[in-house]
């Protein structure tokens, strides 16, 4: 796949910028720099400019692929200086907005964030550069160590805007590392296979919830239960104590429901109650913080361009949970679960360590069938913006309502992220796909699915990607040897309006798994009707409660597995107290 970068993207956007405005070049012009009280050192990053037309929220916490999206615009800088003069003018990149040329006249607050990039000496003999995590999992609007500017307002007229400087003199403050509870235990663990392949110490971290009677059976060994997701700042979903009922109640536009933050304060009450009853079986849950340069998390499995972080999960930081916490330490009493990115990780490292877990219950997993890859198909398709036609030019949707209402596109998402960095250094969904299942290129990053200016189709890596991570392909190739160590351990739930239309890759997983009679897999494969993302097999309550059941909505099938495949002599009973 051709590099785009530098050469061809500047000239395009070049293009893009001089056809909007034939007569008008560069009409804007905006500075950017910082100053020596925040930092004097030189700093390679992603430095972003943006404009909203309200202040209900800093700029930078406004930026998003949705309707309500505010303005963005980005350039990569190397060895900034305290001081030093970057320029935004109509030839940078922007989004929704490709030119700085395009916007409409008006009031905006303006701010100026800089992504801040550290240099990595892989053992692959690449050196690239990429922004660390802080403790944030990975978000460019709020990483510790970032430079940004406070908003003010400005006017950009007709003859557009210039003479404005935007000072960074903030930085953002490190984050406090969460405390030890009577339940819930936080443990780092410094992985020797990833700082290999980083070239640094690299840390794998992990929020445990213990069970009732922890410390008073220390006779007791347990199994364990791996929900996986983005990256948890804390174990959620768990309090000791009910809400406070002087509590102001806060409404959830993604589920339009008021006084949601006091649904969710109950639910977690309800959930400790649940855990200490005599008749809940004693587990550990274990969320999992592994979050990588390219995204919040590494999609728990190996991958070209983040590591082994498939093996060192596996073989090293859960290893180490069930020796401090007194786990089994065997595949049979393993279990994975999660939604969304979680339920793709879920399965995924069912199927590439069969042994070491005995069973995945994936929810609203991302696309597990690359034929389904949301909308595209990334082996046929020729392009992945715009359905195929010789005299109409219709963008492909990205994301909908139940109803089925867009609210935004393939190409916008991406320019978004190409916006935000380039070489899949956006920290978001489309470039961490490509990030994981990508090839490493001649640079050292990720080679590109797509061209992400145009959306063409490289359909030499896709076949990279098939081979590697398109579950339903690898399951099918490998079913004779796969077969039965998988047997009853595949279980997938997603609604039939996910609104990244990950139903479709469910639709063809399922198709394949029905179909399997040596042996067939036995587990289960179920919808939601008029479910969004993320429906995770409670036909009984709506999303926005399901949602907060992962924890317990699993623990039957999960002991009816156990009861089924146990090996004799393992232990059934110490663990069972009341």
């Amino acid at each position: 796949m051709k590099n785009l970068f530098p050469l061809s993207f500047l000239v395009l956007i070049s293009l893009i910028a001089c056809q909007s405005n034939p007569n008008n070049k560069n009409r804007n012009q905006i500075t950017v720099y910082f100053t020596e009280t925040v930092n004097n050192q030189e700093l390679d990053g992603r430095l972003l400019l943006m404009l909203s037309n309200n202040n209900e929220k800093e700029p930078r916490f406004q930026i998003n692929d949705g309707l309500n999206t505010q303005l963005i615009f980005g350039i990569n800088v190397d060895g900034m200086a305290a001081g030093e003069n970057m320029v935004f003018d109509d030839s940078v990149f922007g989004y929704p907005y490709p030119s700085l040329g395009e916007v409409p006249p008006g009031e905006y607050y303006v701010q100026a964030l800089l992504h801040v990039y550290e240099t990595f000496n892989l053992s692959t003999g690449h050196t690239v550069k990429l922004p660390m995590d802080n403790g944030e999992g990975q978000q460019w609007n709020k990483s510790p160590g970032n430079l940004y500017s406070k908003p003010f307002k400005v006017t950009v007229t007709e003859e557009g805007i210039k003479d404005v400087n935007v000072v960074m003199d903030e930085v953002i403050p490190p984050i406090e590392e969460p405390a030890d509870t009577e339940w819930i235990k936080h443990i780092k663990v410094k992985s020797e296979k990833l700082s290999e392949f980083w070239g640094r110490d690299v840390y794998l971290g992990a929020h445990i919830l213990l069970p009732k009677g922890f410390d008073e059976h220390p006779e007791a060994k347990y199994p364990l239960m791996v929900f996986h997701g983005h990256f948890p700042s804390d174990f959620g979903g768990f309090s000791t104590t009910p809400p406070d009922p002087n509590m102001k109640p806060e409404y959830s536009e993604r589920f339009d429901m008021e006084g949601y933050n006091i649904v969710q304060a109950q639910e977690s009450y309800d959930f400790f109650k649940r855990w200490n009853e005599p008749d809940f079986p004693r587990f550990l849950i274990v969320e999992i913080q592994h979050p990588t340069p390219y995204y919040d998390d590494s999609y728990a499995v190996n991958s070209a361009s983040q590591g082994p972080y498939g093996d060192a999960i596996t073989y090293e930081l859960i290893p180490e949970i069930e020796k401090q916490f007194r786990g089994m330490g065997e595949g049979w009493s393993r279990f994975l679960y999660g939604g969304s990115t979680g339920g793709w990780e879920a399965l995924a490292v069912q199927v590439k360590y069969p042994e070491e877990y005995n069973g995945c219950f994936a929810a609203c997993p991302d696309p597990i069938d690359f034929r389904a890859y949301c909308l595209t198909n990334i082996y046929e398709d020729d392009n992945a913006y715009y359905y195929d036609s010789e005299h109409k030019k219709l963008e492909v949707p990205s994301h909908r309502n139940y109803l089925g209402q867009i609210q935004s596109t393939l190409r916008q998402g991406n320019h978004l992220e190409l916006v935000l960095g380039d070489k899949s250094r956006s920290g978001q969904q489309w470039d961490i796909w490509e990030a994981t299942y990508s090839p490493q290129g001649e640079n050292g990053y990720p080679v590109r699915i797509w061209d992400k200016m145009s959306g063409d189709i490289d359909h030499k890596v896709a076949e990279y990607w098939k081979e590697n991570y398109d579950l339903r392909h690898i399951l099918e190739r490998d079913w004779d040897k796969l077969g039965n160590q998988l047997k009853g351990k595949i279980h997938i739930y997603c609604g039939d309006m996910d609104n990244y239309y990950l139903n479709n890759a469910v639709y063809l997983m399922e198709d394949f798994l029905e179909s399997t009679t040596e042996p067939y897999y036995g587990g289960e494969v179920t919808y939601g009707d008029k479910a969004e993302h993320c429906w995770n097999g409670d036909p009984e309550q709506p999303n926005a409660i399901s949602r907060m059941h992962y924890n317990s909505m699993y623990v039957p099938k999960i002991m009816k597995r156990i009861a089924e495949s146990a090996p004799k002599g393992a232990d059934l009973g110490s663990w069972r107290y009341k």
